[in-house]
């Protein structure tokens, strides 16, 4: 995500960190730079003009000119004027109103509305415990309410059910009645796109508003569109009473125009962004995380966050008991382990909200393929016996073939992940005994000697 634009903003990041003092000239050569990678990236013109005039603006001030690390003072500018341009802070949901409260989705087709109301629904349902019902008015599209019902269903969600006979109006006015007689907190309405902007849809967007009178209106655009998402949002501004914007895609080949101007040009927030198919990939839009994300610092919070609302906190404290107690970590937890990571999209998901420069050091240690690595040693760990698991020190060569040939694997393998296992364990045992840099140098062996299926 944003890879292209991240790269070039982490070499001008570079270069001005070592300046030991800063001149107009050397801001203006910085500016050119910013202003070569924005265009690159899909960025609108008038989008660049207002931020590097911003940065300028600032730059040459005395915020940046006098300061004792220049070059850093120019980083935190660029960093500010980032965020600032993306919205500043984040702006959740607002669902205060008298239950149901109705979000209209609109946007072109093929910007990804249907996975969206469900995974937006998902996330409502799980993240603030309310009751959500989805309806589609898409009776132009084949299959799109067969669709949104199954998308629905395996997000734990109601769907109220339409034919495509019906009238978008009247289909949305039964569900919303259908919601109040239900008591339903949240009634999302997925609306029909084009494949392009016309008059038509935007008629029956005007009319879904202004019978449902939703408390949140958001336009979902799909972030790989560049320069045509900018002119299609501009349009849908015009046309709705837009309250947010979904972005999604962004796991896409895409330059990050669309997230760096959307919210210049129509004036409301980015609300969410969207990555994959799966229906957990909705997440919440942090301005200042992702300039810090394009410049290279990583978001760490947001590590945190969808760590705690993944990992189950029950076996989380189980783990932590058996950390504590310096015993008892078998392959079984190992195996738990690694589904946890997996549940969180796996090494590059996490990779993704890191330091840039931690990144870097993962992926030479072969993080391309850890998905596959990941497959393999819970392929391994199955093939054990119970007896195994919990007693890998039984394991030898004939026990070993057996595993290797059940797995599908080497037994070359099976010995790489008993003695990463063997490693883990003792990083746990200085864990236990609070000798954490012991348990750092310990890391930092397991790291050199790669997981199963890793080059090395």
């Amino acid at each position: 995500m944003l890879d292209q634009l991240t790269q070039k903003f982490a070499k001008i990041v570079k270069n001005l960190t070592g300046q030991a003092r800063l001149t107009e000239e050397n801001i203006q050569e910085m500016l050119r730079e910013v202003r070569i990678a924005l265009l690159e990236a899909d960025v609108a013109l008038p989008v660049v003009k207002a931020f590097i005039s911003e940065v300028k603006q600032k730059a040459i001030g005395e915020e940046v000119i006098g300061s004792l690390t220049p070059g850093q003072a120019l980083v935190g500018v660029v960093y500010r004027e980032l965020a600032a341009l993306m919205g500043g802070a984040h702006e959740g949901l607002n669902l205060s109103v008298q239950p149901p409260a109705v979000i209209l989705l609109a946007g072109l087709q093929g910007a990804g509305k249907t996975t969206t109301a469900a995974k937006l629904g998902k996330w409502i349902k799980e993240r603030l415990k309310k009751k959500v019902l989805t309806v589609s008015c898409d009776v132009y599209r084949p299959a799109a309410i067969e669709q949104l019902k199954t998308v629905s269903q395996q997000a734990g969600l109601d769907c109220y059910p339409t034919q495509p006979q019906d009238q978008p109006v009247a289909i949305a006015l039964a569900a919303l009645d259908y919601a109040r007689r239900h008591y339903y907190d949240v009634l999302i309405v997925d609306t029909a796109g084009r494949l392009a902007v016309d008059e038509e849809m935007m008629q029956e967007a005007r009319a879904l508003a202004a019978a449902l009178k939703p408390v949140e209106t958001l336009f979902v655009v799909d972030a790989m569109l560049g320069q045509d998402a900018v002119n299609t949002a501009k349009a849908f501004a015009d046309a709705l009473p837009l309250t947010g914007v979904i972005l999604t895609k962004l796991d896409g080949d895409a330059r990050g125009g669309a997230a760096l101007s959307v919210r210049f040009v129509t004036g409301k927030p980015i609300k969410f962004t969207g990555v994959g198919e799966k229906l957990d990939g909705l997440a919440p839009f942090h301005p200042e995380r992702m300039a810090g994300r394009i410049l290279g610092m990583g978001d760490i919070l947001g590590l945190v966050e969808e760590a705690k609302a993944r990992i189950e906190r029950e076996k989380a404290e189980a783990l932590v008991k058996k950390m504590k107690a310096g015993k008892g970590f078998d392959l079984a937890d190992f195996r738990e382990q690694i589904l946890e990571m997996r549940k969180m999209g796996g090494l590059s998901a996490l990779l993704d909200k890191m330091p840039a420069h931690l990144q870097k050091l993962t992926q030479q240690a072969g993080g391309a393929t850890e998905e596959r690595a990941m497959r393999r040693i819970v392929g391994i760990i199955d093939a054990m016996t119970p007896e195994e698991r919990a007693r890998p020190e039984i394991i030898k060569a004939s026990r070993k073939r057996r595993i290797a040939a059940g797995a599908g694997v080497t037994v070359q393998e099976v010995n790489r992940l008993l003695n990463q296992f063997e490693q883990t364990q003792k990083m746990m045992k200085q864990f236990a005994k609070g000798g954490m840099a012991k348990m750092l140098r310990a890391a930092k062996g397991l790291m050199g000697r790669g997981m199963p299926g890793l080059p090395r």
